[in-house]
């Protein structure tokens, strides 16, 4: 069973967030072993670039397996339609990856040396989200794309 493990950073301060979140997580067990890592807000006064450094380097820690496949979201990644991305996921199987991990940074992203350590940058929209609502909104993603693969009723196509 695949293991997919999402990354981000700061607790979810809205309810209805974690609510959704909750139920997506609950639906995702009967597709692939999936863990919500919540790392600390960093509270210290750091200019962006500095922030984003601290940011990485709390993400970094971890990332302890050099077979994971990291795949970070970012603006300027590639986007899929929900059937293209259900078939990237799928394919991430049929080839043997066992663990996929995808990171949505703070309010200001990733680094662009960070960005050269991943596997994969993927955009879910052009418009932009705070890193709260991306959360549930990339956990539904991830319901909707094995509800395609297993060819569920959830997606209308």
């Amino acid at each position: 069973m695949l293991h997919l493990e999402l990354i981000c950073i700061g607790k979810t301060s809205f309810g209805y967030i974690q609510e959704g979140l909750d139920d997506y997580i609950n639906r995702l067990k009967h597709f692939c072993k999936f863990q919500l890592k919540v790392l600390p807000d960093i509270k210290e006064n750091l200019s962006r670039s500095e922030l984003i450094k601290k940011e990485e380097q709390l993400i970094v820690k971890h990332l302890v397996n050099n077979n994971d496949y990291i795949v970070i979201l970012d603006e300027r990644g590639q986007q899929f339609t929900s059937l293209k991305f259900a078939n990237w996921l799928d394919k991430k199987q049929v080839q043997g990856i066992k663990k996929i991990v995808v990171i949505i940074g703070g309010a200001y992203g990733f680094s662009e040396e960070f960005k050269t350590h991943v596997n994969e940058k993927i955009s879910l929209s052009e418009m932009t989200f705070s890193h709260q609502i991306i959360r549930l909104i990339f956990t539904e993603q991830l319901y909707r794309a094995f509800s395609i693969i297993h060819k569920l009723p959830y997606h209308h196509e």
